[in-house]
């Protein structure tokens, strides 16, 4: 887990590094009504709360379904749990319209390189892939060639992270308005598709857990992206 740690540090750097060079850049200068509500204390409270909470409860629910009882964690679970309580409280302030563009690239970088401590953390992590023979499976010790589902992941995420970086830099607005649920639409997308490279266990059919998160945040992000319509300009 020490290897995991480093990368998770590395993850949170790098994040935090690339979205002040994005602001720097003015390249989010369009979005100021949203960056003034990230001032706000109690939204970064609700924030931090629900992705704390839906990481532990989502991961510790699918370790525990599999026999196994270590706390875990899960960023599928913090990425629906920080949506959750956000939504809340914007609901709660009669807020309306996306507040989540900001974090779009950190979101995307920090999952790409946290999936890289997550195959180097090997088997006790959790999360390598179902048995295989393509010939660039992985023995993470136990002398079975896996899929390494965790690369798969990283590059899908860096193949958005480029998409988006480069849709910022040409200004172009109808992609920069759906940014952040553009980003969970794709997330969930990818990591639906991976999930079927796991051995973890089905709960309604062929579908895991991750499998219905990935369902709910796909389904959210349309219904997001179809009320923006009705509020432009706003993000």
């Amino acid at each position: 887990m020490f290897v995991h740690t480093i990368f998770d540090l590395l993850a949170w750097a790098s994040a935090g590094l690339l979205g002040w060079r994005i602001s720097r850049a003015g390249l989010l200068k369009c979005v100021a009504p949203a960056l003034s509500l990230r001032r706000d204390p109690w939204y970064f409270a609700s924030l931090a709360t629900g992705a704390l909470a839906g990481a532990i409860l989502f991961g510790s629910t699918n370790m525990s379904l599999a026999g196994l009882w270590p706390l875990g964690h899960s960023i599928a679970g913090a990425i629906a749990g920080g949506i959750v309580a956000v939504e809340l409280y914007k609901w709660a302030c009669g807020l309306r319209g996306s507040t989540g563009l900001p974090f779009v690239a950190p979101l995307a970088l920090g999952i790409a390189i946290g999936r890289l401590g997550c195959f180097f953390s090997g088997l006790p992590d959790y999360t390598y892939g179902t048995p295989t023979e393509v010939p660039w499976a992985v023995d993470f010790g136990d002398g079975i060639q896996r899929h390494p589902v965790q690369l798969y992941e990283s590059v899908a995420m860096l193949a958005f992270l480029a998409f988006w970086l480069r849709s910022l830099s040409a200004g172009y607005l109808p992609i920069i308005r759906n940014g952040f649920y553009l980003f969970v639409a794709w997330y969930a997308l990818q990591r639906f598709a991976w999930e079927f490279l796991k051995p973890y266990p089905p709960i309604v059919g062929p579908f895991n857990i991750f499998h219905l998160i990935c369902i709910a945040l796909f389904a959210y992000s349309l219904f997001m992206m179809r009320g923006q319509r009705e509020l432009r300009p706003a993000i």
